[in-house]
């Protein structure tokens, strides 16, 4: 298999070209990944997204024509298998937790490291979500329940979890990798990847982001 066909498939999407020039630059240094397509709006990152198969698909939440959280709508219906990190400048966005809910893989600052920039790329096409770490403060503190019904209904779905489920479902919610729940846990990494896996399919969730959403709406006392 050449280094092409394993390459992650990659499009580039935001109005502004220095940004678009300055997120190449970084990905095509990195091992493994490929931008194969770019786009200066959202209903033309819809559109290349379909037509070059990407993997993953940077999208700037604020573009013409159609802007990055409807792309990301339209792609979750029309090609499922695309995985989406949003970008933004600014980390207070008041669409973060939509397009979370929407099924982002993860969120990332325009002003990220570039590891943390090839670090997203690599988790979405691996199937994890990655946040930033201000875009993880931004949004543990505003997911609190907004009413009591909310707050029961996300209770009775994480009933649903055995009691190991739970507890790697509780660290999940508190932005550890695989690899450092296991260390807490005492348990090899595969199993805990296991875990999530089972918890992500009994919940209904699409990603990490969207269990961890869960367990806070639930809290307090919403894993006992």
């Amino acid at each position: 298999m050449t280094d092409a066909v394993r390459a992650v498939r990659v499009l580039l999407a935001d109005d502004e070209p220095l940004i678009v020039a300055g997120l190449r630059t970084v990905l095509e240094a990195a091992p493994g990944i490929r931008v194969v397509a770019e786009a200066g709006d959202g209903r033309a990152a819809v559109d290349a997204a379909l037509r070059h198969r990407v993997d993953v698909a940077l999208l700037d939440i604020s573009m013409p024509s159609l802007d990055g959280l409807a792309a990301l709508e339209e792609l979750q219906g029309r090609a499922p298998g695309v995985r989406a990190v949003m970008l933004t400048a600014f980390g207070a966005e008041p669409n973060v937790l939509r397009a979370l809910q929407a099924g982002a893989a993860g969120f990332l600052l325009k002003n990220c490291t570039p590891q943390e920039l090839v670090g997203a790329v690599r988790a979405a096409h691996g199937g994890d979500a990655y946040l930033s770490p201000p875009v993880t403060r931004l949004v543990l503190g505003r997911v609190t329940p907004r009413a009591a019904r909310r707050r029961r209904e996300a209770g009775e779905l994480l009933a649903r979890l055995t009691a190991r489920e739970a507890d790697v479902a509780r660290l999940v919610a508190e932005g550890l990798s695989n690899a450092e729940i296991a260390g807490r846990l005492r348990m090899s990494e595969l199993s805990i990847k296991t875990y999530v896996s089972r918890a992500l399919g009994k919940l209904d969730c699409a990603n990490r982001v969207q269990l961890a959403l869960l367990v806070r709406d639930a809290s307090p006392g919403g894993l006992g």
